[in-house]
């Protein structure tokens, strides 16, 4: 897939599968801006990368920084062809009768509200100059419920529908919308889950989550025509077939 020329936003790039997308898109050409709280990380990562990166600290759970990282993309390359909604967390880790409400709601400022956020700072660049895609990632945890997860399973829930929506609205004006669930990952979230030993996903064992460079190989792959079929819905990174139409197999 060849990405010259074009730019790519990327939340949560500090790390995980969001700095492995920002390499990925990289080496297949596209100029990609990496958006993250973790300065430092994304400066880092922009180094390595070259001059086609810019690194741009941002808290996805503020509007107006969302907004602002958006507009510093247009102006370093000219405009945003591709929005990757990758930011998430899932701390802490907690039944729903015994969590805190300040940090339940802090999972959905970033994993839901981040997400729209992102969409509704994009999509009027997007349109403006024919179309793009917006890629979400969403998880099983989507589709059904897993103990002490009430707030990772009701934003992901919510960023399934907010992906079918956005589909609904804009399609026509040229957006691709889809998400991307990965399955399970081999990154810091995983071990997280795998501390907290609450529910059966902490009982994995470690050598059973796919590498990052998975699902950022796939989202590479969802920005070509082949993944057209997909817009509106949610590809599975578990379906042997998506992982032979990316590669991986």
């Amino acid at each position: 897939m060849d990405m010259t020329g074009k730019t790519v936003l990327i939340t949560g790039a500090s790390r995980g599968i969001g700095a492995e997308t920002a390499r990925v898109f990289a080496k297949a050409g596209a100029n990609v801006a990496l958006v993250a709280r973790g300065q430092r990380a994304i400066a880092d990562l922009a180094g390595e990368i070259g001059k086609q990166a810019i690194a741009i600290p941002c808290n996805i759970a503020n509007s107006r920084e969302v907004s602002a990282a958006v507009e510093t993309t247009v102006e370093a390359f000219g405009g945003l062809d591709v929005l990757i909604n990758n930011a998430g967390v899932i701390e802490p880790i907690s039944h729903l009768s015994t969590s805190d409400v300040g940090a339940w709601g802090d999972v959905i400022d970033i994993n839901l509200k981040g997400v729209y956020y992102g969409m509704r700072a994009a999509v009027p660049v997007m349109k403006a100059t024919g179309g793009g895609s917006i890629l979400t990632i969403s998880s099983g945890a989507a589709h059904g419920p897993i103990e002490a997860w009430s707030h990772y399973c009701a934003s992901k829930a919510a960023v399934n529908m907010l992906t079918q929506c956005l589909d609904k609205e804009e399609a026509a004006h040229g957006i691709r919308a889809m998400g991307l669930s990965p399955g399970t990952v081999a990154t810091q979230i995983q071990r997280e889950i795998k501390s907290s030993g609450i529910n059966p996903v902490s009982k994995l064992d470690w050598d059973v989550h796919i590498p990052a460079d998975w699902p950022a190989r796939a989202l590479l792959w969802m920005c070509g025509a082949e993944a057209d079929e997909w817009c509106g819905r949610e590809i599975s990174l578990r379906d042997e077939d998506i992982r032979r139409k990316v590669g991986l197999i």
